[in-house]
């Protein structure tokens, strides 16, 4: 589809909230665009209101849905925009273009890698109508890596995480393109390599599979852990930094350097006034011991994850509640309340019927263990 005329715009406008399986069964009112075009102009506009806003303009064009879910949010890649400059990026996985639209907004010289030339083309359009100038080359990225000869100041990459089968692949061997293959053809030009990877990778596989890391960013988008975005220099770090970044919730991003949790150690204690639930960016490092180290907080048993204090630390980056110890017989049954449970036998949905709750309102119950046992906590 390589453009959308007025009317044709207009007619996906006024059809925003139509059934699309019920649209699918009729005859589009335009020649050369089929309804199965329409239809996917509709689609873009559904996903572009929750995950990129900006491309809510008569004039962008959408690719299939599979690009559309393989895309970043634009607020991941807006915090990635503020964390790089230079004079030359490139983005050797350019897919739709939305990582490589905020990440180039510190940089004079823009390319643009892409293997498939339909969604390439889109790419090129929408930029045009947004206003924005870049090369735009359509290729394979190992042939462009063969044939290159510029240096770049960052590259950035997003490697495909499914295989031939359509089937999720996590490790990098397995990715399209293989990063082990490549990381030392992408260190040969540019200082810095930026590389986009699953929230369900491993950290301490990754460290010890690929070369130069310097970085590694965990981003989660209101607790939801989005991606893990590695950046590899050419210049051998002595330490790996590591940062944890919860994006719209308002708590603090927290810092520690990779192999810190190796020497940290915890407390242990039974539940006292608050209790502390790390984010999930937290537990994704699995910086545990670090935790309480860190905040001078008393963890309530190895496998908890949770921690206590008598002393309210509003600088921790979670949940913080002031709870009280009840007896499971203090619990009133079809009582309302937010249901937590880890390391705990029961979950939310098995506690619930146990005990005739209701789930929602203002009070929670937090089910877990300390060293001593079985805990069940009420907010206070």
């Amino acid at each position: 589809m390589k453009s959308v005329g007025d009317k044709v715009q207009q007619f996906i406008n006024a059809n925003l909230n139509t059934d699309l399986h019920s649209l699918l069964l009729k005859k589009s009112p335009f020649p050369d665009v089929s309804m199965q075009e329409i239809v996917q102009q509709i689609k873009g506009k559904h996903v572009a209101q929750k995950k990129f806003p900006f491309l809510l303009k008569d004039g962008i064009i959408f690719p299939p849905q599979l690009n559309l879910e393989q895309s970043s949010s634009d607020k991941t890649a807006v915090y990635k925009s503020k964390i790089l400059e230079g004079k030359k990026f490139i983005d050797l996985t350019s897919g739709f273009g939305i990582d490589a639209y905020y990440l180039s907004e510190n940089f004079d010289d823009i390319t643009l890698v892409e293997q498939n030339p339909e969604l390439l083309q889109t790419v090129e359009h929408n930029w045009t109508v947004l206003g924005k100038k870049a090369k735009f080359i359509n290729q394979k990225l190992e042939s462009f890596l063969s044939e290159n000869t510029e240096d770049f100041d960052v590259v950035y990459l997003d490697p495909a995480r499914r295989d031939h089968q359509k089937n999720k692949v996590f490790l990098l061997e397995d990715l399209s393109p293989n990063i082990l293959e490549i990381q030392e053809k992408l260190l040969s030009v540019s200082q810095q390599v930026v590389i986009k990877l699953s929230p369900l990778i491993d950290l301490k596989y990754l460290v010890s599979v690929l070369k130069n890391i310097s970085r590694i960013d965990i981003i989660a988008l209101k607790n939801d852990v989005k991606e893990i975005v590695v950046f590899l220099s050419k210049e051998n770090s002595e330490s790996i930094q590591c940062h944890c970044i919860n994006l719209e919730s308002g708590e603090s991003d927290f810092q520690f350097q990779f192999g810190d949790e190796e020497n940290a150690s915890a407390e242990y204690a039974g539940p006292e006034k608050f209790i502390y639930i790390p984010n999930n960016t937290l537990l994704k490092a699995g910086i545990f011991n670090l935790i309480s180290e860190k905040f001078n907080l008393k963890k309530l048993h190895p496998n908890s994850h949770i921690y206590t204090s008598n002393i309210r630390i509003d600088s921790f980056p979670g949940r913080i509640f002031e709870m009280e110890v009840i007896d499971g017989k203090q619990i009133k049954k079809k009582g309302q309340f937010n249901i937590i449970s880890k390391n705990y036998p029961l979950k939310p949905e098995e506690i619930k019927k146990k005990y005739g709750l209701k789930d929602g309102g203002n009070d929670y119950l937090i089910f877990t263990q300390s060293k001593k046992g079985k805990l069940i906590l009420k907010s206070v």
